[in-house]
Order: C-alpha cells, then sequence, then structure tokens
C-alpha cells in the first residue's frame, strides 16, 4: 500500500505483518506528511528497500518467514543501506530480548501495544538526528580530539590513529556529545535529550537501555578507546578528559 504525496516528503516504509496495525501506523504517518508505503513480510521488504531507498523503516520483530531480526541483519551488513534508520516494533516483554534489535544497529524501539501518537513522536526524532537538526552544544567545534581519536563534525567522521572508525549516525552524535561535554557526567536523559534530539515528554518514556545498548556498540567499536567512555553508576555516563590511547 502506499499514500500518495509529493517527491520532496520523507518517505517511510511500514514492515507490519498484521494489516490493520500497518494500515493505522501508515495513516498517522501520512497524516503528518510523510510518503509511507507498508510491506507485510520481510522478502517484500528488501525488495522495496533495494527498489527505492527509504528515509526511515518502521520494522516489526516478529514477521512470518523472513524475522524482524534478519531483515535488520541485512540492512546493516549493506553499505548501501547500513545508514538507513530503523525503529522496532516489539511485542516481546523481556528486556533482553527487546534490546537485542539495538544491538544489530536499531535506532529506537516500540514496544506493542504501543501508542501511535508516541511512535509519530519518535519517527519525528529519528528523522530530526539523521537531518542534522540537533540543538547546539556549548564548547563544541569542528573538530574535537582526545588523544588519537578525532571527530570531524563538519566531515561527520571519526579515525582513531588515523584509522577510519564506522559508526552509525546514532552513535557518530552520542560519541560528539560526550566529547564536547567530556569530564562531565551526563546522565541518560540528558543523553536522550542532546544525542537522540529528543523532547521530554518522549525521553521519560524511552527506556535508558536504549543509551545503554548504544554505548555499549560504541565503545565495542573504538576498542581500547571505549576505556575513555567511563559509567558512572546510578547517574550515566562521561568521557575521561586524560588517555593517550
Amino acid at each position: 500500500m502506499k499514500v500518495a504525496a509529493t517527491a520532496e516528503q520523507k518517505r517511510i516504509l511500514v514492515v507490519e505483518d498484521e494489516a490493520e496495525i500497518a494500515a493505522l501506523v501508515a495513516y498517522q504517518l501520512a497524516r503528518q506528511g510523510y510518503r509511507v508505503e507498508t510491506a507485510l513480510t520481510g522478502t517484500v521488504a528488501l525488495d522495496a528497500i533495494h527498489r527505492d531507498l527509504p528515509d526511515l523503516i518502521v520494522l516489526d520483530r516478529m514477521l512470518p518467514g523472513i524475522s524482524g531480526d534478519d531483515v535488520l541483519r541485512s540492512l546493516k551488513s549493506d553499505s548501501a543501506t547500513r545508514g538507513i534508520p530503523v525503529l522496532l516494533l516489539t511485542a516481546k516483554r523481556e528486556q533482553e530480548e527487546r534490546i537485542t534489535g539495538l544491538e544489530l544497529g536499531a535506532d529506537d524501539y516500540v514496544t506493542k501495544p504501543f501508542s501511535v501518537r508516541e511512535l509519530v513522536l519518535r519517527v519525528d526524532a529519528i528523522l530530526r538526528r539523521a537531518r542534522g537538526e540537533l540543538k547546539p552544544i556549548a564548547g563544541g567545534g569542528r573538530i574535537l580530539q582526545a588523544g588519537k581519536l578525532r571527530l570531524d563534525v563538519g566531515a561527520h567522521a571519526v579515525t582513531l590513529r588515523g584509522k577510519s572508525i564506522d559508526l552509525t549516525p546514532t552513535e557518530f552524535r552520542l560519541l560528539r556529545t560526550l566529547l564536547e561535554r567530556r569530564g562531565r557526567t551526563q546522565s541518560r536523559r540528558q543523553l536522550l535529550a542532546e544525542a537522540w534530539s529528543v523532547d521530554s515528554q518522549v525521553a521519560d518514556r524511552i527506556h535508558t537501555r536504549t543509551v545503554d545498548m548504544h554505548v555499549r556498540r560504541l565503545r565495542g567499536k573504538l576498542g581500547s578507546a571505549g576505556d575513555w567512555i567511563e559509567t558512572v553508576r546510578g547517574f550515566g555516563y562521561r568521557f575521561r578528559t586524560a588517555g593517550r590511547r
């Protein structure tokens, strides 16, 4: 199903095997001015994605045939689709199961049953981040550096000892926020507001494990330099000021 719209509008693919839910989500997103296409299976979704890359994907984890997790793995393993933001829909209650998608590279998740209003707000927030519509942070600069770790804000590039590090847009914004506020502890709520660019209404409903999972992935990609990101127990995270890694 497609909702007609102008070429300038952002295109969203909703992948959901329950047709009524897919139609409801598509309708609400279309009301906000998005171009929307739906797919009921992972196979149809992958065909649609490679035919015409969407600006964002709303992806159900529990799909018949190819699961949502497998779709996500396929997207993140392909350089052509790796950068497409993904919002997961999950009906699973167990925390570890819900965060598996974040570990695979999703930007956020909504647990069923969900508020369509909240889903739309999260889609808006993800796309604002993708467009770089972040609030300016005091002390920011075009080049942020800590030892051999170098972040070029304008080029959206990160290198460690001269070697490029492939970060997702969310990981890049998280690292940028921590670097710009190095030495100062940031609560998970602050990181949601700055790196995720969500307002307080949405931040209050996003589980803090969203931040924790992205920090874990970021540390892994930074290798030994990931130790510079310190956990401040009971509060949040801080990028150490010292270090020569």
